[in-house]
């Protein structure tokens, strides 16, 4: 597939009109937030903007009953990073509560776990709710559970991602020209080994 067939099909998935992927959750949300800027009649900054998102997003979690706080065992917690909580569901699948602090809106968020699930299939997002910790609110995605067998390999890494079009621009980061996207952050801890295959567990994409 050449790059101009994959922009395409990028674009769709993102705008919820391909018709190779299933509607899920994660589509839904990505649409109803990208609506919700297009009616708005006011110039607005990019604060302005996510706070009204985050309004949005708990008036429709409200709405549709999507808040999952009491469905998580606060026990089973195994770590916990700058922009997200992580749990075990169970033995192969884990939850990631995920306040899309790196990000500038909630939907860049959105679109990012609709990029990973494109690119990284073994190791894609289900978005299955929301919940409010200390009044800041926090997507809920499962994952499957990867448990690494060997050291990640940083050369690797490195070989896999210009394969597939993404030249190292500086430390852990990579940007697809063609495509227009960034893809940051794939240090040891966000990709991992198992038996000898990479599996990319936190991603962080943009759209340039």
């Amino acid at each position: 597939m050449n790059a101009k067939s994959v922009k395409d099909e990028l674009k769709n998935i993102l705008q919820g009109t391909s018709n190779n992927c299933q509607e899920t959750l994660v589509q839904t949300i990505a649409c109803y937030l990208r609506a919700s800027q297009r009616t708005s009649t006011l110039v607005e900054n990019d604060k302005q903007i996510r706070e009204k998102e985050t309004k949005s997003l708990i008036e429709y979690c409200n709405q549709n009953h999507l808040w999952y706080n009491d469905k998580i065992d606060v026990n089973l917690f195994i770590s916990e990073g700058a922009e997200q909580k992580v749990y075990i569901k169970d033995n192969k699948t884990v939850y990631k509560l995920n306040d899309a602090i790196y990000y500038t809106k909630w939907l860049d968020y959105f679109n990012s776990l609709l990029l990973n699930n494109y690119f990284f299939p073994d190791t894609s997002y289900t978005l299955v709710g929301f919940c409010l910790i200390d009044e800041i609110l926090y997507a809920v995605v499962e994952q499957p559970f990867v448990k690494a067998t060997h050291p990640t390999d940083l050369n690797k890494v490195k070989e896999f991602m210009a394969a597939n079009g993404f030249k190292n621009t500086r430390n852990n980061d990579y940007y697809n020209a063609d495509l227009g996207i960034i893809l940051e952050d794939l240090h040891d801890e966000n990709v991992l080994v198992q038996e000898d295959v990479l599996y990319f567990i936190d991603t962080v994409f943009y759209i340039k």
